[in-house]
């Protein structure tokens, strides 16, 4: 597979993995640096890039959802709301460091849209964990860790 291939199906695969669909970019992102032809610094910025953008993706979905919260078929019951909205009031856009966790960090994202975060404070926040998990993926495969 050429570069621009792997480095796009690297892309797609940490795209989909920040979103609610199921993906696996940390095996892709070991694959493509066991191959040996692409520079980590390259593979590492394509997948915090694409998996950042992923991340706003949900972060505008939470944005767009808010509307409406209280229609009868808004996905979330007003309890959880209520308890989803304590909690990220408590911890903040600190908590925000945890979307790069398997399982939490997705929904997290939905999250801190709907609480309304601005976009200038979520991206950096979303960048510092989601790079730092890649670096840290990277650093193992690697052997550096």
């Amino acid at each position: 597979m050429g570069d621009i291939a792997a480095l796009a199906a690297l892309a797609l695969s940490a795209f989909t993995s920040a979103t609610l669909l199921p993906g696996t970019s940390e095996a892709a992102l070991v694959g493509l640096l066991a191959l040996g032809e692409t520079a980590a610094w390259l593979a590492i910025l394509v997948a915090t890039v694409a998996n950042v953008a992923g991340s706003a993706v949900n972060w505008g979905i939470g944005r767009y959802l808010v509307r409406f919260r209280d229609h009868p078929r808004f996905p979330v019951s007003r309890e959880r709301y209520a308890r989803t909205e304590a909690l990220y009031r408590r911890w903040g856009v600190a908590s925000l460091l945890l979307s790069w966790t398997p399982i939490v960090g997705d929904p997290l994202t939905v999250v801190a849209g709907v609480m309304r975060t601005p976009l200038l404070l979520f991206l950096p926040i979303v960048v510092l964990a989601k790079g730092g998990r890649y670096v840290a993926v990277a650093a193992l495969a690697e052997g550096l860790l």
